[in-house]
């Protein structure tokens, strides 16, 4: 089992900036994926940034690409999604996510496991 917690999400002005936390416990991430997806009122849930938590490789949704960049700190096992440049369409709940190495980030349904989201809203 792999449990996940959210943290860091708030409101912020559009152009602003801001860091989500996702903390994780349980097994060894060696063989997995993380990945933040999010998802808006009236809208399915949508894949933003994935990266391999051993390796390191990185993943963007084209919408965030250049604004937003996934990280973690093997020590502290801590995924981050820090946000610059931010609009009033990043507005979502942002679900940290982690499902196995091999797979689609895309597809939804291949998340094994699922953190309980953070509300981000970032006003215009």
């Amino acid at each position: 089992q792999v449990q996940l917690v959210e943290s860091g999400g708030g409101v912020v002005q559009a152009g602003g900036s801001l860091r989500v936390s996702c903390a994780v416990s349980g097994r060894t991430l060696n063989y997995y994926a993380m990945a933040w997806l999010r998802q808006a009122p009236g809208k399915e849930r949508e894949f933003v940034a994935g990266i391999i938590w051993s390796g390191g490789d990185t993943y963007y949704a084209d919408s965030v690409k250049g604004r937003f960049t996934i990280s973690r700190d093997n020590a502290k096992n801590t995924l981050f999604l820090q946000m610059n440049s931010l609009k009033p369409e990043d507005t979502a709940v942002y679900y940290c996510a982690a499902r196995s190495i091999d797979g689609n980030y895309y597809r939804v349904h291949e998340y094994l496991y699922w953190g309980q989201g953070t509300q981000v809203t970032v006003s215009s």
